[in-house]
Parts: C-alpha cells; structure tokens; sequence
C-alpha cells in the first residue's frame, strides 16, 4: 500500500473538516513466468478529494512529488470529478517497483512452474494512523469508512492461498477495510500468499 501517500492526502484533508471522501486501492500481481510478473496500482479517488489533492498538488514543482507524477503512473481526470491513477510496473521479480516499504511482496520459486507470492502484513495493520495528530486521524477515519485496499495475484492457476481464490482458480484476493489498517484492528495472519502455477 502506498501508505506515504495516502497520509499525504489525509494531512491535505484535515485541513477540511467535514468532508466526505471517497478512496479505494487496488493492488494486483500477476505472475506471468517462473521469473516475471506485472504489478498494477490502482487508486480511486472521489471529486471532492481529488479537487482537494488537485489544489495542493499546484504548489509542488516537483513532477514526482505531486499526485500520480511519478515515472509508471498514469492520471485520468473522470467526467464527475473524480481521478484514478493507475501504476504498472513489469518485469523480472527485482525489477518491480513499490512503494509498500517493508510490506512489499516477495516472490518465491518453489519448484520449476511454481511461483509463491506473499505479502508480509507486519506494517499493514494501525500503520496507516500511526504517526497522525488526533485530527488527522479523526480525518482519516471519516474519509476511509466505507472503503478498502484489494490485494489480488493472478495467475495461469492458484494452486493454494489464504486468501479467497475465485471459481477459475486465476485469481487469489483479499479486501481489507482502510478503518481496520488505521485502527490497528485487521486482523491479518503474519503474511498472505498465494502459490501461482505459470505452466
């Protein structure tokens, strides 16, 4: 999770108190061989904050400072108001670039054709809040309520995960309320995996 981010936002946003705001991330992995995979951020945001982020975003002369500015992102401005900015990265394992600090995934070779993908959730849980002054916390829980962080891995077949796989078996996924990360009280398993078979 881009937590960096988000609390860059939620800072801007304490500024307005009552405000109704709309964000949900996803984050999906797709192993596409024994060595390689693409990795998709997706933030959507509503009007409201994205005018918000938009507006403190003009004073930043730096591209890769400002909302969806860094090399990889791409910003679409939606006809409501709203924005979503989609990050790719592909390439071999190391070559992929996050964000997520200690909560980036690890790619794992288990055999030839198996590929384990996990998500280490120490930082996940009461990281989003945690260094906040009380009304930027309060701020963000009233922004976050309602709304969630996906992590999805994809893959030729999911052969095994703690995470909810879906009827074709090419996706393992999770949904994991933004008021459960910032209060501390997600209760996560010490990392979430997925075994991907790329043959």
């Amino acid at each position: 999770m881009k937590f960096a981010t988000i609390g860059r936002i939620a800072g801007v946003l304490a500024l307005t108190m009552g405000l109704a705001a709309c964000v949900d991330m996803t984050e999906e992995l797709a192993v596409t061989s024994d060595t390689t995979a693409k990795a998709t951020m997706t933030m959507q945001m509503g009007a409201d904050v994205y005018t918000m982020v938009k507006s403190a975003d003009a004073s930043n002369d730096k591209a890769e400072d400002k909302f969806c500015g860094k090399q990889g992102e791409t910003l679409t401005e939606n006809a409501d108001g709203s924005a979503t900015c989609v990050a790719i990265s592909e390439g071999t394992f190391d070559q992929l670039k996050f964000d997520e600090g200690d909560s980036k995934p690890t790619f794992t070779q288990v055999s030839p054709g198996v590929v384990r993908v996990a998500f280490p959730t120490k930082d996940m849980a009461g990281g989003l809040g945690k260094d906040s002054d009380p009304q930027t916390a309060a701020m963000m829980k009233q922004m976050f309520d309602g709304h969630y962080v996906t992590l999805r891995v994809t893959g030729r077949q999911i052969t095994d995960s703690n995470m909810t796989i879906n009827g074709d078996r090419t996706a393992a996924e999770i949904k994991i309320a933004f008021l459960d990360l910032i209060n501390g009280t997600a209760k996560l398993p010490d990392e979430l995996y997925a075994v991907v078979q790329t043959r």
